[in-house]
């Protein structure tokens, strides 16, 4: 979409925005909030929240029993108050009475109902029910109460009564309340489902503070505030404070920036490639001719970026020897200068990963008690021709990844070549770069991991051996027989000091036997018109606007 039909059409939108049913014209004095999603939004179903752009938009419209607040801890949401039973295993959640659903034709007389434990029982059992294809399943899979098949009891969900809702377990799972946290566990209407069936997607009935009022499929989301929203201030005043969420889909990243730029979008996340250098100075401050125009907010990110080792030759087309030898991982570990690496590519945002695969947003993190690999190209040379590689005999490598990470790439082979390591680059489309990297054919990869919540454990889950891909997230098919132990011992760990000295010695295993190069610790990065108050950034990188103002 060029700039000028940007603006068009987000001029013709705004005044389509409050016009109802009744034929009402547009409002002055409205508080509308703008912002942009460049991916694909492809569901408005919290069932099928599985990227940012569904994210988001879910997170307006619905809520679950508990929430994350900007510190990342678990707190209540629907469930006033909770209770773990002594063994870890049995999860009791006491209801709010004052949460309704969204005003719809689909309740008795078009106005919402209370929300019940029913509704959170048919909620879970509707995302792990196969005829749901919901991508979410694998947040209660092998966790909840299931038969030795694996399938899941009818009675691991349970309402005993309209304001009391239970979870069973398997065994202990130190972070299933943080799970609950996920878009995936906003509790939803039968009736909704039952009348839209699929197209629930764009029909959405939620409890959260906006209520949906239009999808113009590629161009444009527009949702209302919801009257009867269940959440007050400190004050007493009730949320939220805006009247309208306005969600655009311009494609084009210097089409976005300047429809923000001319005040038309309220803010954007993350600074892309394109415009970086645009914005940001090498050091990563803001360019001068754009200080003061706008707020910058950068803080850690659950995202770490890093290089994987395919351990397991099975799939592989042709064996190497080499990524079976730890002293080879180690010396392509101390043969990047991650600190020039992040000033160079990525104007300073991100944090070098000079410790293991947990991110510092996490407060089980210590690089201090977990070190890891610095830049030192004579310990990295000298590794190497222990490992029996020399300029006789050259490390051959073929590195795996896409498009965007080309000049990253084209960086690392050229450290790499500096200690004597031939990598060769394959560019793949994503698609394809990903089914060959879960599928173990691709024997060294550029990946990341976005945490899907916020505890150590999903970062370690990349290690455990019964976690190999591509049923599970270790996509290195790394097995170590003192790590699954102490993986093990931390699930069930209920001390929180003594589990994340254990989340640190599993670390330190991952760092010591190197099946990944950590590269960096992401950031989260956004802009923000100066007229905006309360949105704050965090490291889930999550989108509420409950509490946002504008001046």
């Amino acid at each position: 979409m060029h700039s000028r039909t940007v603006s068009i059409f987000l001029f013709t939108l705004s005044s389509l925005i409050f016009s109802c049913s009744d034929g009402s014209k547009e409002q002055d004095g409205k508080q509308v909030f703008r912002y942009n999603q460049p991916e694909a939004l492809s569901s408005l179903d919290p069932a099928f929240a599985r990227n940012q752009a569904n994210i988001w938009a879910s997170t307006q419209l619905y809520n679950g029993l508990v929430e994350l607040d900007q510190q990342l801890k678990t707190g209540p949401g629907i469930a006033k108050s909770w209770q773990v039973s002594e063994d870890g295993k049995v999860y009791t959640f006491n209801l709010r009475d004052d949460v309704y659903f969204h005003d719809s034709e689909i309740f008795n007389g078009g106005k919402g109902r209370r929300v019940t434990a029913k509704d959170f029982e048919y909620s879970f059992k509707r995302i792990v029910d196969p005829a749901s294809a919901s991508t979410g399943a694998w947040i209660f899979n092998d966790k909840v109460l299931s038969d030795k098949n694996g399938v899941i009891s009818d009675t691991a969900f349970l309402a005993v009564n309209d304001s009391t809702f239970k979870v069973y377990l398997n065994e202990p799972f130190i972070a299933f309340l943080e799970i609950l946290t996920m878009p995936y566990a906003f509790v939803v209407p039968q009736e909704a489902v039952a009348k839209y069936g699929k197209d629930f997607r764009a029909n959405p009935v939620g409890t959260g503070p906006f209520m949906f009022k239009l999808w113009d499929e590629g161009n444009a989301i527009v949702l209302h505030r919801n009257p009867r929203y269940w959440k007050k201030d400190q004050q007493g005043k009730q949320l939220p404070y805006l009247d309208a969420v306005q969600i655009s889909f311009i494609t084009d990243r210097k089409s976005e920036f300047l429809t923000f730029m001319q005040g038309k979008l309220d803010f954007l996340s993350g600074i892309r490639e394109g415009s970086r250098d645009l914005i940001l100075k090498n050091d990563g401050t803001v360019q001068d001719d754009f200080k003061g125009k706008f707020t910058v907010q950068k803080v850690p990110y659950l995202n770490t970026e890093y290089i994987g080792f395919q351990l397991d030759p099975a799939n592989l087309k042709e064996t190497n020897p080499a990524l079976q030898n730890k002293k080879v991982r180690q010396a392509l570990n101390y043969a990047i200068n991650k600190k020039e690496m992040l000033a160079y590519f990525r104007n300073n945002v991100g944090i070098p990963g000079h410790s293991g695969m947990v991110p510092p947003s996490l407060p089980s993190f210590s690089q201090e008690n977990v070190p890891g690999y610095t830049y030192d190209p004579k310990k990295a040379a000298a590794l190497l021709q222990e490992a029996g590689y020399t300029s006789a005999k050259p490390l051959k490598m073929r590195l795996s990844t896409v498009t965007d990470q080309k000049e990253l790439a084209e960086y690392l082979q050229k450290k790499w070549a500096e200690i004597g390591a031939q990598v060769q680059i394959d560019i793949n489309q994503s698609p394809a770069h990903q089914e060959s990297v879960d599928n173990g054919r691709a024997p060294f990869f550029m990946k990341s991991w976005l945490g899907d919540y916020p505890d150590a454990e999903n970062y370690l889950a990349l290690f455990y051996s019964k976690n190999f891909s591509p049923a599970g997230p270790n996509k290195t098919h790394f097995k170590n027989e003192t790590f699954d132990r102490l993986y093990e011992q931390a699930n069930l760990e209920q001390d929180i000091t003594k589990r994340w000295k254990l989340y640190q010695e599993m670390d330190k295993i991952v760092v010591e036997e190197s099946p990944v190069i950590v590269l960096f610790y992401d950031e989260v990065v956004r802009l923000t018109q100066n007229n905006i108050e309360g949105l704050e950034a965090n490291p889930m990188n999550t989108l509420k606007l409950e509490r946002v103002r504008k001046k």
